[in-house]
């Protein structure tokens, strides 16, 4: 076969038909819509129930890796997030909690299964991995849910998270979630909720910072706007 027949071969077959969406792509495309569809209903509920308001949700970027860091007032709390951000969210939950049909219904909304046995280390590579798949990530540095309704201090690990990832730090304050559902309650009571996304820290600000002065940032971001929603 001489070279100019291979060409002509070649280019007797014309362009390459696309074969239609990859696997990935499509599993992606379902899971948004599913995704959307439960959205809807948490949305109606929430407002309805909690009178729900959301504020800045213009300070999370839509694209890339985002840190959300925020303060942990009840279960409620990775839902109500999920509801006022603009994308769609990931989180790490307990693996425990993904039965049937619970197990569905957290997955469909952000919730990343991680087995607490295999220890706090388990649960920085996940998210660590999320966060470089340019995933927006919901993390509480608080370590567990508040038990009186206050802030707690923020431990430093999300730091770690966020010089490896690069990603854009959003602090985030919610109030109200405790008093609708408190440590050991089994249903939220109807009260008023309020969440404040702060002002973006993105990495070309915080890398020149220490793990203190960073954590000391977003902490006073989170206080200060935990104590405008109390004093409204």
């Amino acid at each position: 076969m001489t070279k100019e027949g291979g060409e002509q071969r070649a280019e007797g077959k014309g362009p390459a038909r696309s074969s239609g969406p990859r696997p990935a792509s499509l599993l992606n495309q379902l899971a948004s819509l599913w995704y959307a569809l439960l959205w809807c209903p948490c949305w109606v509920i929430s407002q309805i129930w909690f009178r729900y308001r959301y504020i800045g949700r213009g300070y999370v970027p839509t694209t890339g890796a985002v840190l959300l860091v925020s303060n942990h007032q009840s279960h409620l709390d990775p839902v109500l997030v999920g509801i006022a951000c603009p994308r769609r969210l990931k989180y790490l939950t307990r693996h425990d909690l993904f039965f049937w049909p619970l197990g569905s219904w957290i997955r469909a909304l952000g919730a990343v299964p991680i087995d607490r046995q295999r220890g706090a280390l388990a649960g920085m590579k996940t998210t660590l991995k999320l966060l470089q798949q340019g995933e927006a990530v919901l993390v509480f540095p608080e370590g567990t849910r508040t038990p009186h309704g206050g802030l707690n201090p923020l431990l430093p690990g999300f730091c770690v998270l966020a010089r490896r990832s690069g990603a854009t730090i959003v602090p985030v304050a919610i109030s109200g979630a405790y008093d609708a559902m408190p440590r050991g309650s089994a249903f939220p009571r109807p009260r008023s909720i309020t969440l404040v996304f702060g002002e973006p820290i993105p990495r070309e600000q915080y890398a020149s910072w220490s793990d203190m002065a960073l954590t000391d940032v977003v902490s006073r971001q989170i206080a200060t706007a935990f104590s405008t929603i109390k004093g409204s």
